[in-house]
């Protein structure tokens, strides 16, 4: 790796908020960016609807990447990565996912081969407590056991793929559900180890 190593993050919600700790934590050898709000787009307006610094589903990840390449490519020497919480959205009446999970490990198979020559660090999906996200009036629903299935599919994906698999659900799941604030999201101590905790492992993988 090179004396400076430069990391972009592409990620859901979940990235937005412990971003500002990994880039905190990370060594002084280490730049930190990320995809952002851009042209008055705001990413905490809504987080259940991505956009701007929000990368969303698998579908809109490989988009953004796609058209860096073409119009402003990525300067990174590690990617780290993470969709899905997006992609297992399911609608209330058909029940249909957002994105299926066929597609979804197309998606990520492109993405993987987007991401070349860079090295890939892959933040597997945190976790969803059904009786906790499901609640009525909600405008559609997450169950954990689409998050263990789209898991499951990524790690097979990113294992060949050679990625650094950082396993952000396991360590997110000692702090539920006490951890989240809301349906899905996690309070501000526990976006902070978040954050430290990646920053760990990025900083064990990639430095001399």
């Amino acid at each position: 790796m090179p004396e400076l190593i430069r990391v972009f993050v592409i990620g859901d919600s979940i990235s937005i908020q412990y971003g500002p700790y990994l880039e905190r934590y990370l060594p002084e050898n280490f730049t930190y960016a990320r995809k952002i709000d851009a042209g008055g787009e705001k990413a905490e307006a809504n987080l259940d609807i991505p956009t701007g610094a929000n990368g969303g589903d698998s579908r809109m990840v490989l988009e953004y990447m796609r058209q860096r390449r073409q119009h402003a490519p990525i300067v990174a020497d590690v990617l780290v990565l993470n969709c899905g919480l997006h992609d297992i959205k399911t609608d209330l009446i058909t029940g249909d996912k957002q994105v299926a999970i066929g597609e979804y490990e197309g998606n990520l198979r492109a993405i993987v081969a987007e991401s070349k020559p860079r090295h890939i660090v892959w933040v597997r999906t945190t976790p969803v407590i059904d009786a906790i996200h499901n609640q009525p009036g909600a405008s559609f629903h997450r169950h954990a056991s689409d998050v263990y299935a789209y898991n499951k599919v990524a790690d097979l994906v990113m294992t060949k793929a050679e990625a650094t698999i950082v396993d952000l659900h396991s360590f997110s799941k000692k702090f539920s559900p006490e951890g989240f604030c809301d349906h899905v999201h996690f309070k501000e101590e526990i976006r902070a180890l978040q954050g430290a905790f990646l920053a760990g492992i990025l900083s064990g993988n990639f430095s001399d």
